[in-house]
């Protein structure tokens, strides 16, 4: 796993907080522009028509929606270098922002899926996939990630720091530092694997609807219809291109950062730039003024 971030008992040092300003700049902006995304993003699903697509973008808001409310608990900690709720929040603001990569992650893959599917396959075929079939699977999603996330943080991170926290819990001061936790063979192994599947599978979609581009763009050169079709697999291009600049660079680092865990606070600093990933909503915005310009 690799969440949660787990205080100790002393105050930051200068080597600890010189990251601090980059990551309050970071996690102020994300804020910011992520619930501008999410409301323009909330007033152009009002008129948008059930799809297992558009359930999975509802279900990437939820995620972005959810992770956005414990934004402002790190950019008060950063910006007074001072952590006041104790360990157990301290856990749940550490394991949200990675809960909200996985689950952004997964609603991708299943939004490029559906979409190279129905290019590859034939339409009726992708249809007969009911939208309670897609309601269905994103309950079962979010249950497994909100169970299994939950406990590798609560039973696996923080042993360390916590025994010595149990008889003096009111002088917890520090978060979002989690390196010693992952020193362990069968962490390491873990999170080799997962930021290897995530650069896998986002490389390999990414190159799968560049094709779909490519392929469209010869066929279709004009027409209302095409202008649809094609900018439906861009906005899905754009999804991929999303995964390959936010994710993609954080898990190569982290590979590294694996067995170079004194770089911790790098890692602090990629991982926040994950988060941009909150913009996608406004992946839709053109889309929606393309529809325009065809009716």
């Amino acid at each position: 796993m690799t969440s949660s971030s787990l205080p100790t008992t002393s105050k930051p040092l200068a080597d600890d907080t010189k990251y601090y300003t980059a990551l309050l700049v970071i996690y102020s902006v994300v804020l910011l522009c992520g619930i501008i995304s999410l409301s323009l993003m909330m007033h152009i699903m009002k008129s948008s028509t059930a799809s297992i697509t558009s359930i999975a973008v509802l279900n990437l808001i939820f995620a972005h929606f959810i992770f956005l409310l414990t934004v402002p608990f790190r950019i008060h900690y950063y910006a007074t270098n001072d952590w006041a709720l104790g360990l157990g929040w301290c856990k749940v603001v550490s394991g949200m922002i990675h809960i909200h990569m996985y689950m952004s992650f997964i609603f991708y893959v299943i939004i490029l899926i559906t979409r190279l599917m129905m290019f590859y396959l034939e339409a009726e075929q992708v249809a007969s996939f009911q939208k309670i079939h897609a309601l269905l699977v994103s309950a079962v999603v979010w249950m497994v990630v909100l169970t299994v996330v939950p406990c590798i943080i609560h039973f696996s991170y923080g042993k360390k720091d916590q025994s010595s926290d149990t008889n003096n819990t009111t002088n917890v001061t520090r978060c979002f530092n989690f390196g010693d936790d992952i020193e362990t063979v069968p962490a390491k192994l873990f999170n080799y694997i997962i930021s290897t599947i995530i650069i896998v599978v986002a490389t390999v979609l990414t190159a799968l609807q560049a094709n779909v581009l490519r392929v469209l763009y010869k066929k279709h050169r004009q027409g209302c219809t095409s202008q649809q079709d094609f900018g439906a697999q861009l906005k899905s291009l754009c999804f991929a291109l999303i995964m390959v600049v936010c994710f993609i660079p954080y898990h190569m680092f982290r590979l590294y950062y694996l067995e170079h865990l004194y770089l911790q606070d790098v890692n602090e600093v990629l991982l926040s730039l994950t988060t941009f990933n909150c913009l996608d909503m406004l992946t839709f915005l053109g889309r929606r003024i393309s529809s325009g310009k065809c009716t």
